[in-house]
């Protein structure tokens, strides 16, 4: 028996195809490079500005590649939930990283649609990062700010 998209965007209820997808995107998680790059946004990236971004992963970087790989799988998984390919309960049940990524190029986002003359960078991981925001606020209203709060500080580095 097939499975369609419609009927994935009808469904209320997660099923054995969410759990199966879900499952694919965490084992993607753990590909080594996605892993690095996953590391090192969360814990070094920083960019308030356009220019922040830019020297921060210059084209043609490690660290270009690295943000590009970072916001692209999130992007594409944004894609998935959005159109109801993966329940957005359990999703958002069981990451929240996607909306960190989100956080960080919020600031850097219009830029870089403008210039791009591109208004769909990032669209999707957006469009989830507020639906996300407005789960959070009827669940653990004030988690999202204290993680905020934690964040503006800088993550802590790594300890040799």
């Amino acid at each position: 028996m097939g499975y369609c998209r419609e009927e994935a965007v009808k469904k209320e209820h997660p099923d054995n195809y969410d759990a199966e997808l879900l499952l694919r995107l965490y084992d993607l998680r753990r590909e080594a490079k996605l892993r690095k790059g996953r590391e090192w946004f969360t814990r070094e990236f920083q960019a308030k500005t356009f220019e922040d971004y830019l020297a921060q992963a210059p084209m043609g970087s490690e660290n270009s590649a690295l943000f590009r790989m970072t916001i692209g799988y999130w992007d594409m998984a944004a894609s998935l939930v959005n159109h109801g390919l993966i329940n957005e309960d359990l999703f958002f049940e069981n990451t929240g990283e996607f909306w960190l990524v989100w956080d960080k190029v919020r600031n850097v986002a219009p830029t870089l649609r403008e210039r791009n003359k591109n208004p769909m960078v990032w669209k999707n991981l957006e469009t989830l990062a507020e639906k996300y925001e407005q789960w959070m606020a009827k669940r653990a209203p004030e988690a999202l700010d204290s993680l905020r709060k934690r964040l503006a500080g800088g993550a802590p580095k790594k300890t040799e």
